[in-house]
């Protein structure tokens, strides 16, 4: 008989909803630097949003609709419905200097 696992998305979910795995694994892909950065970051964060609950999320930052627009794989949020999301989140945008 074979042991049943867990699929890699469930366990990628389960990990993001701790605030500092969520934190990690968004910087990380901000820091990708490959033709597709921008859709990787969103795929990212759609991933965190979905491991706190997407609806919840979404009903408490913005209208429904625009953060599922935003996290769609066309989409283009700007950057203040991304503040609202991160902060939704409990997450934050920042600038850091460039390492030499």
């Amino acid at each position: 008989m074979t042991k049943r696992t867990k699929s890699y998305q469930a366990a990628l979910l389960e990990s993001l909803k701790d605030p500092e795995e969520a934190a990690a694994y968004l910087n990380a892909a901000l820091e990708e630097e490959r033709e597709n950065a921008e859709e990787l970051f969103l795929l990212a964060l759609r991933n965190v949003a979905e491991a706190r609950g997407i609806t919840k999320i979404a009903a408490a930052a913005l209208n429904r609709e625009s953060v599922y627009r935003a996290l769609s794989a066309k989409g283009n949020p700007r950057l203040s419905t991304l503040g609202a999301l991160l902060n939704t989140l409990g997450l934050r945008l920042a600038v850091e200097v460039k390492a030499a």
